[in-house]
């Protein structure tokens, strides 16, 4: 048999892992990312788990710390990596030198990663493709720190916990702690197990043309369960379209975007009945769990997919909705939570989270409108009419406690002195500043959230007058008059004219930055036509559009700074957001800029488009720059690209008043584009665009399909 290594000798299964100072927040930006929510596995492009943030992860505890390959004298080199949907990888590694007669590698490991919710697989196979019989051993080291996730993403690293032998013997490690177990298993059982130092070896000899093959399994629980279990994998809460288009890009990033999105959904144990209700988690790794804001978001994103997403994330956090005023927590009566984790989040000595936590000022108005926005793409009136009560008592908290200092304002302030310092999405200590770079000062009224206000006033109104509910009027007449103020308050002037301020800080003075925020107002009713006119020109200026998409803070700001969380960092979601407003307020050439500049990044990104990324912009380079610590997937981002194929295809329902909208915005620019499966009122809708821009909508009977 042929041994002979012609590279130098070698242990090391894994290229150099980037060094982590401690107490820094692990970077992910070159991560192999799988999951099926709550488990998720992070990885090297190698397929070893061997610092910062890699490992196998269930329900915000890491299982796997430590996963590693290694052949005895001969080195593993990587040679390529690839995702299967959202919950495989593959990885491929050349055992350089062994068996090898010419320059051609002969002997190659393939290693096949399936996560399931708890359950992790690992086949690795070795294949000779060469002519000569060789041998070699393999070694597993697996090990666990049995981390929290606040301490993974502090960069705190604990000891690795040592493993216990089981019944199985010489095919199995265990390790537990505090209610947490996990289990590894081999099959077929290596040939030497080292308890202590976690390490399966196994001795291996093959022939020309044959292979070997091990799995390895891990699984890990919590004794009293999960606290959003994942569901059924063929209860999907939507119906999955399927697009064909001019632009392979658009349908690549489509059919990524729903693969992640399925593999992000849990459900509520809370639920009645033998179907649970269903939402989606905020991302991986950092938020994998119940997040109002991001939940509320992406179900309306997902809106022409169906309604039954949204359904259940309305009565997942109707559910928790406040019904007491507690500081600790900051819950109120009517408003709706900002996160749930399993216990509380201690990020550092001043910075740490209760279990349910309600600092969030922009959740409850997101949740009324959600609520109609379901209503108007055909959720069942008994389902909207058992909601009632929560949106009353929503739009009380906006007027009561949303608005403490009465100046008719959505506001918020950190009552702890320990918990988020900013509550609405832009939640960074430092996001919120005025243009010479001073960060405003408490309670702070944000522009976005008093569009949010607007829109769920209005939206209220429709809802209690449809429902024979007192108190539209009263609604209108507040919604009405929240204008008015925005319009005297808000607004402020530079060199390029006027435009409203991002928020009003402590003092009520303007916080006068130009951000990305002017993207949410577009298309709420907040602005008239003239305001709308002058937010699209900033947005399409190049201090704000990046040529990826929207920089969250002008680049003309002092403090910009393109890795900046929020201070010059591009969103996809808040760019997604604002491509749909400027359809909304009637400028689709604006926003198919911006929509080309998602697609732009989405290839870069292998059609997984992150949480964020840099604010460079195009003249930087053709590809843009991760932003390295982002979660990738994240469900809002992921499901901005049906939010841009909505906006582009200029998509609106009315089921209550039988009428859907099909005014093809900037859908000609992929055309010919056809997309079926998309849902509406409970039936099929499918959308054909033809190159000269013109429209063919199959749509279900009784709504009129009302073209541009």
């Amino acid at each position: 048999m042929d041994t002979t290594v012609k590279t130098p000798d070698t242990n090391s299964s894994v290229l150099p892992y980037p060094p982590v100072t401690e107490g820094l927040q692990p970077f992910l930006h070159d991560a192999v990312v799988t999951l099926y929510a709550p488990s998720f596995v992070i990885s090297r492009a190698n397929g070893a788990f061997e610092g910062g943030a890699d490992g196998f992860f269930h329900g915000d505890r890491r299982a796997l710390s430590v996963l590693t390959v290694a052949a005895d004298g001969v080195p593993l080199v990587p040679v390529g990596h690839g995702l299967r949907g959202a919950d495989g990888a593959d990885f491929r590694s050349i055992l350089r030198g062994l068996g090898e007669v010419t320059a051609d590698p002969a002997v190659a490991l393939r290693r096949r990663r399936t996560t399931a919710a708890g359950r992790l697989e690992e086949v690795l196979e070795v294949t000779n493709a060469g002519t000569r019989s060789v041998r070699f051993r393999l070694t597993v080291t697996a090990g666990t720190d049995l981390a929290g996730m606040e301490q993974v993403k502090s960069g705190h690293r604990p000891e690795t916990m040592p493993p216990q032998a089981t019944n199985a013997g010489r095919s199995e490690l265990s390790w537990a702690d505090d209610g947490f177990s996990v289990r590894l298993t081999s099959e077929p059982a290596p040939d030497a197990l080292e308890v202590p130092t976690g390490r399966l070896s196994y001795d291996i000899a093959l022939d020309p043309g044959t292979s070997w093959t091990v799995t390895l399994r891990c699984t890990a629980g919590y004794a009293d369960g999960d606290q959003f279990p994942a569901p059924p994998a063929d209860a999907l809460p939507w119906r999955t379209p399927v697009l064909r288009s001019a632009d392979r890009g658009l349908d690549q990033w489509l059919e990524q975007s729903l693969a992640d999105l399925d593999r992000m959904r849990l459900t509520d144990p809370r639920s009645p009945g033998e179907r649970p209700d269903q939402f989606l988690a905020a991302g991986a790794p950092w938020f994998l769990t119940l997040f109002g804001r991001d939940s509320l978001w992406a179900a309306r994103m997902l809106l022409p997919l169906g309604t039954e997403l949204a359904a259940g994330t309305l009565r997942t956090l109707a559910r928790r909705q406040g019904g007491v005023t507690d500081p600790a927590t900051e819950e109120q009566p009517g408003k709706i939570l900002h996160e749930v984790r399993r216990g509380t989040a201690g990020y550092s000595d001043t910075f740490s989270l209760p279990p349910v936590y309600y600092g969030t000022v922009d959740a409850t108005p997101l949740w009324i409108t959600l609520l109609h926005d379901a209503w108007r793409w055909g959720l069942a009136p008994e389902q909207v009419e058992q909601l009632l009560p929560h949106a009353e008592s929503a739009l009380t908290w906006m007027r009561d406690h949303g608005d403490a200092g009465g100046d008719g304002f959505l506001k918020y302030i950190d009552q702890t002195g320990r918990g988020l310092a900013n509550q609405g999405w832009k939640d960074s200590g430092d996001s919120i500043r005025h243009r010479d770079g001073r960060l405003a000062h408490p309670p702070v009224s944000l522009c976005e959230v008093q569009a949010y206000g607007y829109e769920a006033a209005r939206g209220g109104a429709a809802l209690l007058r449809s429902f024979g509910r007192p108190g539209a009027d009263e609604w209108e007449e507040w919604a009405e008059g929240l204008a008015a103020r925005f319009r005297e308050r808000f607004w402020v002037e530079d060199e390029k004219g006027p435009y409203p301020a991002v928020a009003l800080d402590g003092d009520g003075r303007p916080v006068d930055s130009v951000t990305s925020g002017f993207g949410h107002l577009l298309g709420t009713g907040l602005l008239n036509d003239e305001e709308s006119a002058l937010l699209a020109a900033r947005l399409s200026g190049p201090d704000l559009d990046a040529g990826h998409g929207l920089r969250t803070l002008s680049s003309a700001a002092v403090g910009f700074n393109p890795y900046g969380y929020h201070i010059g960092s591009i969103w996809p979601h808040d760019t997604a957001i604002a491509v749909h407003g400027l359809v909304r307020a009637g400028f689709p050439d604006a926003a198919a800029s911006l929509a080309d500049g998602l697609l732009t990044a989405s290839a870069a990104f292998e059609a997984r488009l992150p949480e964020l990324f840099a604010g460079h912009g195009t003249e930087a380079g053709p590809r843009p720059a991760p932003y390295p610590a982002s979660c990738r997937p994240q469900a809002w981002a992921a499901a901005s690209s049906v939010l841009v194929l909505q906006s582009a295809l200029g998509l609106s329902a009315d089921v209550p008043a039988g009428t859907l909208t099909v005014n093809p915005a900037f859908a000609r620019a992929y055309g010919p584009l056809t997309v079926s499966g998309l849902q509406v009122g409970g039936g099929s809708l499918d959308v054909t665009v033809r190159a000269d821009g013109a429209a063919d909508v199959s749509a279900p009977e009784g709504l009129t399909v009302l073209t541009g």
